[in-house]
Order: C-alpha cells, then structure tokens, then sequence
C-alpha cells in the first residue's frame, strides 16, 4: 500500500511524535482513564491523515502480519424477526402481520445451513429480534409449537443439529442475553454477538435512537457483555456510527469496551458501522455519518482497543470501503454467497472475488478465518480457555497452522 506523498514525507515526524507522547505512553499503560478528555481532544484534533497512520502502527502493533485480511464466509439464518424493541433506524424488525415477518421451522434452517455448507461456508449466523416471545403471542405460540419453552433453548438445539449434521460453526447474535442463557449456547456457538452501538445514556432520551428500545440501555448490553466475559465465551461486539452520537461518547463506548475485554479477554471484534437511514423509519430523514468522521472514528478505535480485531462491513460503503484499510481494520467480516444481510437487505454484499481483488490492490491479502478469530485457535492457552471442547473436533479440520481456514477449500466463484 502506497500511503499520500505528502503523509510519506511526514510520516517519520508523525511516527516520533506518537511514539513519544504522553496518550501513547497512556494508552500503553492503560491508564486513560486518569483523563479521558486529553485523549478524546488529541483524537479529535489531530488531523485525520496523521491519525488514520498512527492507526496504520497500532495495527502494525497488534498483528506481526498486518497485511492479512480476513473475512468470515457464512450463511445468514433469520431465525425470527419479532422483536420487543423499536430502535428509530430499524427495519429489521417486523411486525406478526406483515408479509416479511419470519419464524424459520426447523427443517428451514437446516435446508439454509446445508445449503450454505455446499458453496463452502464455514459459519452459520444465527439471528433474531430481542425476545419476541415477550411481546408476541404468536412468537410464544411458535415456540410451542416446536416443543420450546423460550428462543434460548430452540437456538442452542438448532445450533447442534448445524453442527452435527452440516459441520458450520453457529455464531448466534440474539440480543442481551442473560448469563444463563449464554451458558446454554457456550457447548454449541463457537462465539457470540452483541453490538454494544453505544455507552451513552443520552441515546435513550425521548426523541433519540433507543427511546424504544429497552435492551439498548448500556447498562443492560454491559452486563451481557460482562456475562460473556465470566463465561470465557468469545464475543463479537460494535458501535453504530451515526446515530446521534457525539465524538466523546464514541472514544467513552471504546474505552469501555477495551476496559472490560481487559478483565476477561473474550472480545475478539469490535464492528464499526456507519449508519445508514431507511425509508419508513423515524430517522429516515437524518444523515448519514460525514466520511471524514467514520474514518476518524475507526482509526481512534484502532489506536484505543487492544487485542481486539476491527471490521467494517463492505456492503454499506459500496465503491469506497477499500479506505477503511488505511484506517487500521483488519476485517471485512461475515460475507455469504447465498443469503442477504437481513438488517441492510438493500446493501448485497460485494463478491468474494470483489473483495480479494480490492483488497489485493491496495497491498494486501485476503484469508477466510472462521467465526472465531485465529489467537483463540493457535494459542494453545486461549483455546483451552475460550473454545469449548465439544467443538474442538470441529474446527481442527477446517483451519491452517495459522488458524485461518485452508485455503485449498475457497470458492471464488460469488
């Protein structure tokens, strides 16, 4: 990758100058804390071609081979989009009524994940809308139908017959779930997701993102996200950009996030999205996140969060994700060949082929990796202690020495 001529020529100013001051030597030793407003300022004001370089070095930092980047080939099971909550920018969710509302039977499922297995996925993403069952009666009454008491108990059996009979490795994304809950989950989803989107109890004020969204309280995603720590469970997590937010709350959600992966090491990914808005909601007129502003916020991710892989989602940057690179990611994410992104069905994912030829051009290579990132399969000590053993038999046969998936198994035909 070739970086502006005129960074080049200032990039060893640039380099002394992070390398020696005094938010390097704190963010080095974790004590940011002391002063949250130095780092936010130094984040905010540093022009952003300085700040998407000294990303460039975290990453270079937090990967020996910082020219690897992954992504996940999956396949998307929309299990059920009820949902209790109503977040101001979602169309995911669905009401009982509406055509597009889905409550998947289980031989659907298993049809999309052996589907899924044919074109040579590696992960099955489960996902539904927070608790539906609390709010709907025919969310309850398709429960128990199928012989289930509530969402948890049909995901984890779903999860094992992916497992046992496609060979997929489940990632289940199913809002706050409580630490019991995850328990369940622990013996049949290599990892899970839960994006945090922000700290800031201002966003659920009335008029703002998650006035109607009870599980969206911060309080309520840090306690999930604290439970998965406990349960060593490997967890996917994330901000959306955008919303209402302003600077300082995204650096506090980072700060937040990297202080509780800290305490338990489980956070394997933090997912920056940019926010886009959607016709019919109440944020359809708002805007969506300036660039400069996206990219300044991924690179103070990159420079803030340690030991955690960065992604960005392709699809909602069409023409110009391949920028992100020089902002420090490290991950393109979930990409299927058979299933839309259900929360953006109007951005299809570009191709595989797409995405290896971008990110080739731009200095890079692209690997598949699994739903787990490879530290927590090559580190013997991680592994133990992060990769249930019940799965372990099935992620020996799809991986390298490296702990990304062999490539004498990629398809780039989608």
């Amino acid at each position: 990758m070739t970086l502006p001529e005129n960074l080049e020529k200032r990039s060893g100013l640039v380099n002394v100058k992070y390398q020696n001051s005094e938010i390097k030597q704190k963010i080095s030793e974790s004590k940011y804390f002391d002063n949250i407003y130095e780092l936010t300022k130094f984040l905010s004001n540093t022009e952003l071609r300085d700040l998407m370089y000294l990303s460039l070095i975290a990453r270079r930092g937090f990967n020996s081979n910082s020219r690897i980047i992954t992504y996940s080939r999956k396949v998307f099971i929309n299990l059920i989009n009820l949902c209790k909550d109503s977040c101001s920018y979602c169309t995911y969710k669905k009401e009982p009524n509406d055509p597009a509302a889905v409550m998947l039977s289980p031989s659907q499922v298993l049809a999309i994940a052996e589907a899924g297995r044919r074109a040579g996925c590696t992960e099955a993403l489960i996902v539904t809308g927070e608790r539906p069952e609390s709010r709907y009666p025919e969310a309850k009454a398709w429960l128990k139908a199928l012989g289930y008491k509530n969402l948890t108990d049909l995901v984890a059996d779903l999860s094992e017959q992916i497992l046992s009979k496609t060979g997929l490795l489940p990632h289940t994304n199913a809002g706050s779930l409580v630490k019991s809950e995850m328990a369940k989950l622990k013996s049949t989803n290599i990892s899970l997701g839960l994006m945090l989107e922000n700290s800031s109890e201002r966003l659920i004020e009335v008029g703002k993102a998650h006035e109607k969204a009870p599980s969206k309280i911060p309080k309520v995603r840090m306690k999930s996200l604290i439970s998965a720590g406990e349960l060593n469970f490997p967890t996917t997590t994330g901000l959306l950009i955008g919303i209402g937010e302003r600077f300082d709350e995204v650096i506090n959600s980072l700060l937040v996030i990297n202080e509780v992966n800290k305490k338990f090491g489980h956070i394997q990914e933090v997912i920056m999205q940019n926010f886009l808005p959607k016709v019919g909601t109440p944020m359809e007129y708002y805007s969506s996140p300036k660039f400069s502003y996206f990219l300044r916020c991924i690179a103070s991710a990159r420079i803030i969060l340690q030991n955690i892989n960065i992604q960005v989602p392709p699809n909602l940057s069409p023409n110009i994700y391949a920028k992100y690179l020089d902002a420090g990611i490290n991950d393109w994410g979930g990409i299927s060949p058979l299933t839309p992104d259900y929360v953006n069905p109007e951005c299809p994912w570009p191709t595989i082929k797409e995405i290896r030829n971008t990110t080739s051009e731009n200095g890079y290579k692209l690997r598949a990796r699994l739903p787990l990132y490879p530290n927590f399969i090559i580190d013997p000590v991680a592994k133990s202690k992060f990769v249930h053993p019940s799965l372990k038999g099935y992620i020996e046969p799809l991986v390298d020495n490296y702990g990304l998936v062999k490539e004498d198994s990629i398809k780039d035909e989608y």
